[in-house]
């Protein structure tokens, strides 16, 4: 068996970067994220970076836009496989490290993407539409949601049904194949509750309520940081006085752990589809368990 792509996936809060980390030391990789906010810049402790990890191992697809950019499945697909490409004629390893199902799927199943144009002509015709003709549109157009958000948001939704039509018409490229080799971490759920509760308390002693308020303050509104995930939703809703400083705790923490459950359903559900999942229990020894699975494989030569 050969393979010429490491994969580690889990839930938030389950060490994958780490592992990660030293799976590239061990093994001369690089890291490529699969988390579809890292890839802003200036939202490091709200989605979790760990920049502090990574040493002297490269990284890709962390800060590459600017918050309020669109950054959509098809521009992650492109950009990880061009990290892959590169990263294969340094002569190393890419290991793509993530928690986001959709975007870990794009890759590992080869969703057939397009890039999609702006359709002046359809964003005309939906103005009048309201919310639920959208949404109602949309699922009858669209063969899977890339996101959930897209039901919440009229813009998001517009572009999401823009993007289904445009994909029933236009052939996308194909793309190169490849030989993953996937790893889970998982944890037993006390543990994971414990974790998680944890992070979250040392991400807010370390300055996430600040990073969110020097967001806003550098035009980055409300609502649209709201649409940045679970931290800055919650957190929004603190610095406008919505919620006390406890509230928000009890309400974000109790948020995350239910998410970090939906992430372990969707990986669940991709084993259950036919991706291989090596699980490794991430309150063991999880890297010596990877290194161990790994010695089964033929890996290119790396330096």
């Amino acid at each position: 068996m050969n393979c010429d792509l490491l994969v580690i996936l889990g839930p938030t809060a389950s060490g994958k970067t780490r592992l990660g980390v030293e799976l590239a030391r061990h093994l001369s990789g690089e890291v490529v994220s699969a988390d579809s906010r890292q890839v802003f810049r200036g939202m490091d402790i709200g989605t979790g970076k760990d920049l502090a990890e990574y040493g002297e191992v490269p990284h890709h697809l962390i800060d590459i836009v600017e918050p309020g950019d669109e950054f959509n499945v098809f521009q992650f697909q492109r950009r990880c496989l061009e990290a892959f490409a590169a990263i294969g004629e340094r002569g190393r390893l890419p290991i793509l490290v993530g928690g986001t199902g959709m975007y870990l799927e794009a890759v590992l199943k080869g969703y057939r993407l397009v890039e999609v144009p702006p359709d002046p002509a359809l964003r005309a015709e939906l103005t009048s539409q309201s919310m639920a003709d959208l949404a109602e549109r949309l699922k009858r157009t669209a063969d899977r949601l890339h996101n959930s958000t897209d039901l919440l948001d009229r813009e998001r939704l517009v572009r999401a049904i823009e993007i289904a039509l445009y994909e029933r018409e236009h052939a996308p490229e194909p793309l190169p194949e490849l030989r993953p080799l996937v790893f889970g971490v998982r944890w037993e759920r006390p543990l994971l509750r414990e974790r998680i509760t944890l992070r979250l308390r040392e991400r807010l002693n370390n300055g996430m309520i600040e990073e969110v308020e020097r967001l806003h303050a550098a035009g980055i509104p409300w609502e649209t940081l709201e649409f940045y995930g679970l931290e800055y939703r919650f957190l929004a809703r603190h610095l406008k006085g919505e919620l006390s400083r406890n509230d928000m705790f009890q309400k974000l923490n109790s948020a995350i752990h239910d998410f970090a459950k939906r992430q372990e359903t969707w990986f669940r559900r991709m084993g259950r589809n036919g991706a291989a999942i090596h699980w490794l229990d991430g309150a063991g020894e999880p890297l010596a368990e990877a290194l161990e699975i790994v010695q089964r494989y033929e890996l290119p030569y790396f330096h």
